[in-house]
């Protein structure tokens, strides 16, 4: 039986199933990401819940695995050389699991690396850019006169997402044929623009065919729904 003991979190969140990955998040956009991955990959993996509105992410033992108090977080019991591994932020565990689980990475190097270029873009760009549209379109800033903010992220929003609809012209996927980590670090985002936002019209989104069509295979895959209600609140 693997010994957790060592890592503060697993006091506040103790394990059932030392020996397979925890998974410490909220079925956010980014939160997301990491759960659909451990369901796409068929990995063994416990499960547990970080509320935001108790400020779960601001407690010491959340910030003992990850200092910057952000979902999502895992502990892999069965990490390099078998030793525990703890890991924060959703594009270095796509990464960690997809190399961890030999799936939904590309194995040719030049590939791999240009699927990594494609997920730092959506973590430099697409999260932070869709998550303004939101403050200002639904969140505090909409009650600001000034809609010069709004405006801009709107704008740059749109932006964004040409450089998706122009990927997925020629393509499936935003690599290829095969469905990825990239797909999974960027749909969520795309759904979340659209739907909890609500910037559908406001982004224009019928302007792009090629990214709905992909964000419609993407939500319809058995693992991404499973993966979506992952942890459930109730």
């Amino acid at each position: 039986m693997v010994d957790l003991s060592n890592f503060p979190i697993t006091r506040k969140w103790p394990a059932q199933f030392p020996d397979r990955i925890q998974l410490y998040s909220l079925n956010t956009p980014n939160g997301v990401k990491v759960s659909i991955m451990l369901e796409e990959a068929g990995l063994a993996y416990e499960p547990h819940l970080v509320r935001f509105r108790t400020g779960d992410q601001k407690t010491p033992e959340f910030e003992s695995l990850n200092p910057n108090k952000k979902i999502p977080a895992i502990i892999d019991p069965n990490g390099p050389d078998g030793k525990p591994l703890p890991l924060f932020e959703s594009g270095a565990i796509l990464i960690y699991l997809g190399e961890k689980s030999g799936q939904l990475i590309p194995a040719d190097k030049a590939s791999r690396y240009q699927a990594i270029q494609w997920l730092m873009f959506q973590m430099s760009f697409i999260g932070p850019m869709f998550g303004q549209v939101g403050f200002f379109h639904k969140f505090e800033g909409r009650t600001y006169e000034d809609k010069r903010p709004r405006d801009h992220y709107v704008a740059e929003a749109k932006r964004l997402l040409g450089v998706l609809e122009q990927r997925l012209e020629v393509r499936t996927w935003m690599m290829g044929d095969d469905y990825t980590i990239v797909d999974i670090s960027v749909f969520p985002l795309v759904r979340n623009l659209i739907g909890y936002y609500g910037a559908g019209d406001l982004v224009g989104i019928s302007n792009f065919p090629n990214v709905t069509r992909a964000l419609a295979a993407f939500v319809a895959r058995p693992a991404v729904v499973r993966g979506l209600k992952i942890p459930s609140e109730n």
